[in-house]
């Protein structure tokens, strides 16, 4: 008998889940209010339902007969997965302390602190408390409402009349009131991420990767160009900061799942930000299905329905050193204006090199003002394997020849192309 599965969210990237369960054989449900979310177009149902209205979602549930349900990528409806399982019985990797830790930003200093885990330095402000800079901390700052994801509502200050304008703008992308001021980490920093596998209780380091990021948007928060795995720190990040963060998933009681988190580095010292307890819009497990041979999206589907991850061999598998190879994803974004023209589409797929493309745009679609800064002004996320850097390095070029995106003055739309990975500092790949 066909198994039912609701799945929550309905963004592009979540929409690639839904195809993978849909290619399972299972019957897909997908909820989002906005009618015409991408995932929406895969799925074998969906209904036009906020993911925070818990009780209409287990209403529905229990009238179509579901035998799971499963969060998509989406940071913000992690807690409402984990009440709807609750009411359902149904499986669910989210603990309560996991939620409480990882799907607010607030939550999260504090378990950073608890497990002497170094953040980044920073003040709560709550809705209708004076607004203050933090007097230990010098412009620029960055403000981020505690409860936002993909980049809304987050901005770099570096005046005070700017501060106290998108504090106020910040309240209203927080259900909660919050706001979260920290120290802006500026181009003097890397930036990386690892990504973590939760089986039978045992955190697993499944990938590390640095990241790529453009700077050419003003004071919106910097959004990836691309990324490149393992990252050069993973020796450092292992011996220094990952035997902390297993204490305090000890300590959240977790047993299954996946975990990506963002680190800045500076100076040889790590600073931990912006957690995602869920899969992820940079999507590792592409990666991860290509070279290791394990799929996350299938784990965790067929998770909704046994409250099992993965197989028995997963162990044998997980290798964040990729045997060897080099990865790479490449993001491609778009300045404003209407999409007139994409060309060499077809021939980027064909690419020798090129093991998936995830999809946000098509010709005539508009990338709008308020995109700019979010991860809404990304056209393509492009995923590409090697066995060295200079191979990736090639591919990034090759696409750099391939791909052309114009509006319809034939100006070219595409913001930044992200910048060939340096091989001195990857001499182990």
């Amino acid at each position: 008998m066909q198994k039912k599965l609701i799945i929550l969210g309905g963004n592009p990237e979540t929409g690639v889940l839904v195809d993978v369960a849909e290619s399972m054989g299972v019957y897909t449900i997908v909820i989002d209010p906005n009618p015409n979310a991408p995932a929406k177009k895969m799925a074998s149902e969906s209904y036009d339902i906020d993911g925070f209205d818990v009780d209409n979602i287990v209403r529905i549930a229990k009238e179509r007969k579901v035998d799971g349900v499963l969060v998509g990528v989406a940071d913000i409806l992690v807690k409402p997965y984990r009440e709807i399982c609750e009411k359902l019985d149904f499986p669910c990797y989210a603990t309560e302390k996991a939620v409480e830790a990882f799907c607010s930003k607030d939550g999260f200093k504090r378990y950073c602190e608890k497990y002497n885990i170094q953040d980044i330095p920073g003040i709560y402000l709550t809705k209708g408390s004076e607004i203050k800079k933090p007097d230990h901390i010098s412009y620029p700052l960055i403000v981020k409402p505690v409860d936002s994801g993909g980049g809304v509502g987050v901005k770099i200050c570096r005046t005070e009349e700017e501060y106290i304008e998108t504090v106020e703008t910040a309240f209203k992308h927080s259900k909660k009131g919050v706001v979260l001021v920290e120290k802006y980490m500026d181009t003097n920093c890397d930036d990386l991420a690892v990504y973590y596998t939760f089986r039978n209780g045992i955190p697993y380091l499944s990938a590390t990767f640095d990241r790529q990021l453009t700077r050419l948007q003003g004071d919106s928060t910097p959004i990836a160009l691309g990324t490149k795995y393992p990252s050069r720190f993973t020796e450092q990040f292992v011996q220094k900061v990952h035997p902390k963060l297993c204490k305090m998933f000890e300590g959240l009681e977790i047993q299954a799942g996946v975990l990506c988190i963002q680190f800045f580095v500076e100076n040889g010292e790590f600073y931990i930000y912006d957690p995602g307890f869920r899969l992820q819009g940079e999507a590792p497990h592409i990666h991860l299905a290509h070279i290791n041979g394990f799929d996350h999206r299938k784990m965790l589907i067929n998770y909704a329905f046994t409250g099992v991850l993965g197989e028995d061999d997963f162990s044998e598998k997980n290798d964040y050193t990729f045997k060897g190879k080099s990865a790479c994803s490449v993001w491609v974004l778009l300045k404003e204006g209407k999409i007139d023209k994409i060309k060499g589409l077809d021939e980027m797929k064909a690419h020798d090199n090129i093991h998936f493309v995830v999809e946000r745009f098509k010709e005539g679609d508009e990338v709008k003002k308020e995109f700019i800064g979010t991860e809404r002004q990304i056209l393509f996320r492009i995923y590409t394997a090697g066995d060295s850097i200079s191979e990736i390095n090639q591919t990034i070029e090759d696409l750099q020849n391939i791909l052309e995106i114009t509006d319809s003055h034939g100006n070219d739309m595409v913001l930044e192309w992200v910048k060939p990975w340096e091989a001195k500092n990857y001499s182990f790949n």
